[in-house]
């Protein structure tokens, strides 16, 4: 099967701009739900489980549970995503280990991601996160109100 070398920055055939949307769409559900929805999954599928009104640690082992099966797989299909886009558009894999992985005497070795850019479901993932610590930070200092100390 043959990689197609379409330039992203090139508008192309429709088909090519509808499925990057769609990647883009689907990228961005699972960048929210991975902060937002996993975790209120979970909470729901151990309250269900244990259907107390006291916390047990059933619970905690049954939410923790669900929430690492569903954070694991969402991690997963966001990077399945990535690399079907990679493909779409023509992008080059990455060579060997991941830049962040890499050791600090490796940090000579070329990597794609200097050569090419950051891609748009890369973005997408990036500015979920940003707004996922800006929430949490404002929530913390705002909204929270606790008391320090007394």
């Amino acid at each position: 099967m043959a990689v197609s070398q379409h330039d992203p920055a090139q508008p192309g055939p429709p088909r090519f701009l509808l499925k990057r949307v769609a990647m883009a769409a689907a990228t961005a559900f699972l960048a929210i739900n991975i902060w937002t929805g996993a975790p209120l999954l979970a909470l729901w599928v151990g309250s269900q489980v244990v259907g107390k009104t006291v916390l047990s640690m059933k619970a905690v082992f049954v939410v923790v549970i669900v929430l690492a099966v569903l954070v694991y797989a969402m991690a997963l299909a966001l990077a399945r995503l990535n690399a079907a886009y990679d493909r779409l558009i023509g992008r080059p894999p990455p060579s060997g280990r991941l830049s962040w992985m890499r050791s600090m005497g490796a940090a000579d070795e070329p990597d794609v991601h200097y050569r090419v850019g950051v891609s748009a479901l890369e973005q997408i993932v990036m500015a979920s996160v940003y707004l996922a610590v800006i929430c949490f930070v404002v929530w913390f200092l705002f909204l929270a109100h606790y008391s320090f100390g007394g």
